[in-house]
């Protein structure tokens, strides 16, 4: 089944940015992050997550962003709009007709 989804909904722009990891010299690594691609994209909010650390209360947020179909998309990557920062989780074709991407992503809340 070919899923409907309109494109003119796209109308964020995101980087997407990918891990560089680079030996520190004690066993362990300095990671880095690199813009590899930039595109609209659609950025819908799923849930919420409230917690607590220590005294301070954190959350989650998670958001289904939608990109036009990519190779190079995967687990492991983020988006950034500015200041925020969204980490991909899960990347799946949700009809499999590779004209799109659906990314299940994660933004720690300040």
């Amino acid at each position: 089944m070919v899923t409907f989804f309109d494109p003119g909904q796209m109308t964020v722009r995101l980087d997407l940015e990918a891990a560089d990891s680079v030996p520190d010299g004690q066993g362990g690594v300095s990671r880095t992050w690199s813009i590899a691609a930039s595109m609209w994209a659609r950025v819908e909010p799923v849930s919420t997550v409230i917690g607590e650390e220590g005294s301070a209360e954190t959350g989650t947020v998670t958001h289904r962003i939608w990109v036009r179909f990519r190779e190079d998309i995967a687990a492991g990557q983020r988006f950034r709009k500015g200041g925020r920062v969204f980490a991909v989780k899960l990347v799946r074709d949700p009809d499999e007709t590779r004209r799109y991407l659906v990314c299940r992503c994660e933004e720690a809340a300040r």
